[in-house]
């Protein structure tokens, strides 16, 4: 099983760079993640085409998008416990933050809002950050195998 897993795009709508990348990376994905920060209705209603989709509201989703989205969503893929998360406060700190409130419940977390990537390994469990889906920015490609979780990052 693969999920590709984003965040941070911060569109109002979907542009020819964001469809190119859903094209080659996030259409062909069993699973697309998205970490928060769509910023646009219309980028989170383009991803509901995909079967596996799932978002999470951001900080910067406003009131009608942020309305539509949990602030946790939770997965179970591979027989692994996965979780799909934003984050909070100040970028330094943000995955020692999200493992102290979240890790032990999941075997992994996706996360976004520092716009870096990162994978982490705290205890247990691995936090994934895509990085932020700008141009120059990142995604990740997690491929669950019954053995092992790998993670690819992906420079866009």
């Amino acid at each position: 099983m693969r999920a590709a897993v984003i965040s941070d795009t911060h569109l109002r709508a979907p542009n020819a760079f964001f469809e190119a990348v859903y094209d080659r990376w996030l259409a062909p994905a069993d699973y697309i993640f998205h970490c928060g920060d769509h910023t646009g209705f219309a980028v989170w209603s383009h991803l509901l085409q995909h079967p596996g989709h799932v978002s999470v509201a951001g900080n910067c989703d406003g009131y009608d998008l942020g309305a539509q989205l949990e602030p946790l969503a939770e997965r179970i893929i591979a027989g692994r416990r996965v979780a799909a998360v934003h984050g909070w406060g100040p970028r330094p700190g943000l995955s020692a933050r999200i493992a102290e409130a979240l890790a032990g419940r999941f075997d992994v977390i996706f996360f976004g809002h520092s716009h870096t990537a990162e994978n982490t390994l705290y205890g247990t469990t691995r936090l994934i950050n895509p990085g932020a889906l700008t141009p120059g920015g990142s995604l990740a490609l997690v491929d669950f195998a019954d053995d092992a979780v790998r993670v690819e990052f992906v420079s866009v």
